[in-house]
């Protein structure tokens, strides 16, 4: 028979085994183009900081933006602490030259989250290092909770084009958790001019053969607000008939409410719309204050890509379209005759 322990020994035993429970460190992967902090990554860096720990940035770059960017970073709320890393190799940040680095950074460390906001390299870079460590990834998590007394988190993120909810909780066996943040869902993160973190350079990990050469980058340029964070949104869909009538509907109509131009996938597949306007399952996800769906029947695909925006407003000559059941303010009316209208007395 095993000797029995007293409750003083039990007491300092279960103490010990409390306090050696790791505390949080988020690694947060801080996008930049061209020197400009991608927007998502600011409602990443706010998911991060509700996780209750540390949150230490990561800037990839060349010396032409690195430095700005670095001065930038370092005043965002929420940081503790900022690496950097400058080379040419990261010109163009590919997942197969960035997934070194973010291996040797994670490979001892005492990082116990990644952290990214799901753009198309983040969503090529996170899981490729996960899978290379052998742990899960979790993409596009609309909330999270953190429980420090079993170190575990939970997830959740919108499944069946948003018709359910599911929840995931990643466990103390798992010693680097790896996320996206849906960034509709989280407030971006603020600059504190008077914070002072840790900034620190680190080296560059060399790919001498890498499989993936970048060939272009064709970006469309517009002089309206980026669909993905803009306020207020005007989308249109398959009854614009062509390129051209799509522009002289909604174009006028974004001007006079200072919006940006969305589309649904009908539209886009016409060839109505770029690809990069649009919105739904298979395209961007946004919650402005105002969105107005012309034209736009309400499939179940579109609606998962903007049911969360604070007022919809449709207009839809079918009484019976979808659209009307998630909408604030429905207009059953031909938008030719309804849009002109409602141009006219926004400017009066």
């Amino acid at each position: 028979m095993l000797p029995r322990r007293s409750p003083i020994v039990i007491r300092s035993f279960l103490l010990r085994t409390y306090a050696s429970t790791p505390s949080p460190h988020a690694l947060i992967f801080l996008e930049q183009r061209q020197g400009q902090v991608d927007s998502g990554s600011l409602s990443a860096l706010t998911a991060a900081s509700q996780l209750g720990g540390k949150v230490t940035g990561l800037v990839v770059g060349t010396s032409e933006h690195v430095p700005a960017v670095v001065d930038k970073v370092k005043k965002l709320k929420g940081l503790t602490s900022l690496l950097h890393s400058t080379s040419e190799l990261y010109a163009q940040q590919l997942p197969e030259t960035l997934s070194p680095l973010l291996e040797k950074l994670l490979s001892g460390s005492e990082y116990t989250h990644v952290v990214s906001t799901p753009s198309s390299l983040a969503k090529s870079l996170l899981p490729r290092v996960a899978a290379k460590l052998d742990v899960p990834s979790v993409s596009e998590i609309t909330s999270l909770e953190h429980d420090a007394s079993s170190n575990s988190t939970t997830f959740t993120r919108p499944i069946y084009a948003g018709n359910a909810i599911s929840t995931i909780r990643l466990s103390s066996s798992i010693p680097i958790k790896f996320f996206t943040v849906r960034a509709t869902n989280f407030d971006p993160a603020s600059f504190e001019e008077n914070q002072e973190i840790e900034v620190k350079a680190v080296d560059p990990v060399d790919v001498p053969e890498c499989p993936t050469e970048h060939i272009s980058t064709q970006l469309t340029k517009s002089d309206r607000p980026d669909l993905s964070v803009a306020g207020r949104v005007v989308s249109g869909g398959r009854p614009l008939k062509n390129a051209e009538t799509f522009a002289a509907t909604l174009n006028p109509l974004a001007d006079v409410l200072g919006a940006a131009v969305g589309a649904s996938r009908a539209a886009v597949d016409a060839g109505y719309a770029d690809n990069s306007l649009q919105v739904g399952q298979t395209g961007k996800v946004v919650a402005p204050e105002l969105y107005m769906a012309i034209g736009i029947s309400g499939a179940i695909q579109h609606l998962a890509g903007m049911k969360d925006s604070k007022m919809i407003v449709a207009v839809n000559k079918d009484p019976d379209a979808p659209i009307f059941q998630v909408a604030d303010v429905g207009l059953v009316a031909d938008l030719y005759e309804a849009v002109p209208q409602i141009i006219e007395k926004l400017k009066q």
